[in-house]
């Protein structure tokens, strides 16, 4: 079964508590936050405040996602606030066993991502110790990029990894995913799916939720 992780980065910022309603009623399964610094990613969006703000409207579990310089500093801080996943980026992250582990102690789900140009053979040595990997398939800092055809591939090179290494870990590709890229990276073995324009930039928000779901397959 598929994992629908609504992108808030999508979503009608003067609205948010709203638009989070609809993507409940369309059946989303988690809410997909993004953390830019400006810095790491050349965009700014929200931070801890806004997360605390959200926790109250809302019992879908939060994958907030750090696209940002230095996450081992506000890894608690987000905790609070109410994130139940973290993932921060390989690419960021000097130590990342022990940032990996520091997050499991705070009681939240373990993520590490890649953007596009890292291969996934560097995931090997956090594989069995991370909760989900996250693979990238538009370069990260803005929302409704085209998606990277060529991710397909990754995503089956990572997804066999997995399998050898951890089965139990959850595979997460978020960028450019709609009704048309999303039974190819289902089928390559993607479970969860992160979409925000597809969803929020939809007339219908319940029914964009619903039919993509079905586009994966209707699990």
């Amino acid at each position: 079964m598929v994992t629908i992780a609504a992108s808030l980065l999508a979503a009608d910022f003067a609205d948010l508590r709203g638009q989070i309603g609809l993507a409940e009623q369309g059946g989303a399964d988690w809410l997909h936050l993004d953390v830019m610094d400006g810095h790491f990613v050349p965009n700014i969006t929200i931070g801890p405040p806004v997360i605390r703000s959200l926790r109250r409207y809302t019992s879908l579990p939060f994958d907030v996602h750090l696209m940002i310089e230095n996450p081992d500093l506000y890894l608690e801080e987000f905790r609070n606030a109410g994130a139940d996943s973290i993932t921060v980026h390989y690419e960021t992250c000097p130590h990342l066993h022990r940032t990996v582990q520091r997050i499991k102690s705070l009681g939240a789900r373990a993520g590490v991502c890649i953007n596009p140009a890292t291969p996934e053979t560097l995931l090997s040595g956090i594989l069995p110790d991370a909760d989900m990997v996250l693979i990238m398939t538009v370069n990260p800092g803005f929302g409704g990029q085209s998606f990277i055809g060529t991710s397909v591939e990754k995503i089956r090179r990572t997804a066999a990894m997995a399998r050898s290494i951890h089965p139990g870990i959850s595979l997460e590709v978020d960028g450019g995913i709609d009704e048309s890229t999303v039974r190819s990276v289902v089928e390559a073995g993607a479970g969860v799916l992160v979409a925000g324009k597809s969803i929020f930039g939809a007339r219908d928000i319940p029914a964009a939720v619903r039919a993509l779901r079905a586009a994966a397959g209707g699990a």
